[in-house]
């Protein structure tokens, strides 16, 4: 064995920080590591960044990056949040990575299903293989190696261990003896062959126990961008998408997911550590994946296979009632039931041709609804009475007509994240108490009087409220125009939309089919993308409604 290093590589003095970067980071991402050249990045992919320990109960936060339970901060309560304020969102902590620093909610994350699994597997197969070779003199000889590392400022120590590099890094680690931070160094050999052999030897164990535990849970193939929900479960991200379409819930757990589905979703950070063994491990599998996914991708975007009824104005959650007399339609909607999707998209008529994006001036507007048939009835000559309800929106990216209907390509549109939702009211709710403090301290009761008064437009004054009091302020409109038997709101009215709902989330779209604006004006609804953004335009309208109602009479809100 030769005493000169055939790695050179630093080996920093520091202790493992909140500021180590995933591991994955700098990772290829369909460029394979070696059992002994990448022995140290191999064992990485098993360690916490924090602790430096192997993994003890994983888990992966919002921001894509993994730590042990035990190394996540003390978490602290959270201020200047009312929605969606569930008792696992009440209490948080500052995230532990620099590139990241932000505020994670308790209900933001879970243990780690598969990477629970995989380091269960790494640690039994690493304790069958250390045995075998303890029992095997031959090869406790031939594959002996040499580790030097510093831990914790201590000084550097070089140490004899078994069974080629591979399995020595590990020692170092599950022994607390290299820090995340630190490389190993390992002196060359006069004879690598063994050393070689050994590590290969220990990483196709790894690799066949680990593999099965890659596998998508939705498509069944080897994880492609993978996700993890706040649940803990993991799906490739396309597979998350096509759940999320359907509903909230986890498919394997069944509980509901808090990650943003739609184009939010692409935004939203993979699984780091899981993107990383997959990559460098199981490349010839992701790099079939990929090829397949791509003539999928291709496929797909020559599909226009979405029927659209160009009518009216639907909302997500609500019931919509249609009257199917014209030809075109009524095809359309025979093939909608025949095929079993029950679905199909509603957009409002584009009566001006006003230009809509990159369609131009079609004759409709590019936001739209996703509806489900609930109930059909069926006319003596023809015509057909329809019940639905609205699943989600979307938004047209290409369009067409087959048999005198549009049918069109389509993309959902979704909210921005829970997190984000509460950021923005944090945000608005506390700079406006700053600003209102600030008023009070830089005008006397003589200077406002006297000159210019402080601003105190309608947006500043809703930004000031919680999203909850947004909501109550919504739900008292509606209490009260009930109380004093408003014509818009009628018994039919509760019957086709249900009662008032006090769900935040629900609460907007109830209001936007029930209140007298015109279709115009209620299209604006489409186009929000957050809770706290839908409950503004719906007090908005309230007010409108409350100085129409007591000026001129009128009780119909218009552009």
């Amino acid at each position: 064995m030769s005493a000169t290093p055939d790695i050179v590589t630093s080996s920093p003095t520091l202790a493992p920080t909140a500021s180590t970067s995933s591991a994955s980071e700098h990772t290829n991402p369909v460029t394979p590591l070696n059992a002994s050249r990448d022995a140290r990045q191999i064992v990485r992919l098993a360690q916490c960044p924090k602790c430096s320990y192997p993994f003890r109960e994983p888990v992966t936060l919002p921001c894509g990056r993994t730590l042990c339970k035990k190394c996540i901060p003390e978490l602290h309560l959270r201020t200047n949040i009312s929605y969606p304020a569930t008792a696992n969102r009440l209490r948080g902590f500052l995230c532990p990575f620099e590139r990241c620093r932000r505020e994670h909610a308790e209900g933001d994350y879970n243990v780690d299903v598969v990477l629970t699994k995989i380091i269960h597997h790494i640690w039994t197969e690493v304790s069958i293989y250390r045995n075998s070779i303890k029992a095997s003199e031959e090869l406790f000889q031939t594959g002996a190696s040499e580790v030097k590392s510093t831990l914790h400022n201590t000084a550097e120590e070089v140490r004899e261990l078994p069974g080629g590099r591979l399995l020595s890094t590990y020692i170092m680690v599950e022994e607390g003896q290299l820090a995340y931070d630190s490389e190993a160094i390992f002196p060359a050999l006069d004879s690598p062959y063994e050393t070689e052999q050994a590590d290969s030897t220990l990483l196709g164990r790894l690799k066949g126990s680990t593999r099965p535990e890659l596998d998508c849970q939705v498509c069944y193939s080897v994880f492609l961008d993978p996700l993890t929900s706040n649940c803990g479960h993991t799906l490739c991200r396309k597979c998350m998408h096509r759940v999320l379409d359907h509903s909230n819930l986890c498919p394997i757990c069944r509980q509901p997911m808090e990650l943003p589905p739609g184009p939010n979703a692409r935004q939203a950070p993979s699984n780091a550590l899981l993107t990383s063994w997959v990559s460098g491990l199981f490349e010839e599998d992701l790099v079939s994946r990929m090829e397949v996914e791509k003539f999928d991708n291709m496929d797909g975007d020559m599909e226009l296979d979405t029927p659209l009824f160009v009518c009216t104005i639907s909302f997500p959650h609500m019931a919509t009632f249609l009257h199917i007399f014209e030809p075109r339609y009524r095809l359309m909607i025979r093939r909608v039931i025949e095929d079993n999707t029950r679905k199909f998209g509603m957009l409002l008529y584009n009566p001006t041709r006003e230009a809509q994006g990159e369609l131009g001036r079609v004759p409709f507007y590019e936001y739209g609804t996703l509806l489900s048939v609930v109930n059909m009835q069926l006319l003596p000559d023809g015509r057909s009475l329809l019940e639905t309800v609205g699943i989600s929106r979307f938004r047209v990216l290409r369009h067409s007509m087959l048999d005198g209907y549009t049918v069109g390509q389509i993309e959902r549109v979704s909210d921005i994240s829970i997190t984000e939702e509460e950021a923005i009211e944090a945000a608005e709710t506390s700079s406006s108490k700053e600003a209102s403090s600030q008023d009070h301290t830089h005008f006397s009761p003589h200077e406002v009087s006297s000159g210019e008064e402080p601003d105190s437009s309608p947006s500043r004054d809703l930004d000031s409220l919680s999203t909850q009091e947004l909501l109550e302020k919504g739900t008292s409109f509606i209490n009260n125009m009930k109380e004093q038997s408003t014509t818009w709101l009628h018994n039919r009215v509760v019957n086709a939309y249900g009662d008032c709902p006090n769900d935040a989330a629900l609460f907007p779209w109830w209001f936007a089919s029930i209140v007298p604006a015109s279709n115009a004006e209620k299209y604006r609804m489409l186009l929000t993308t957050s809770v706290r953004e839908r409950l503004k335009l719906c007090v908005e309208w309230a007010e409108q409604l409350e100085a129409r109602r007591w000026g001129s009479g009128s009780s119909c809100i218009v552009l």
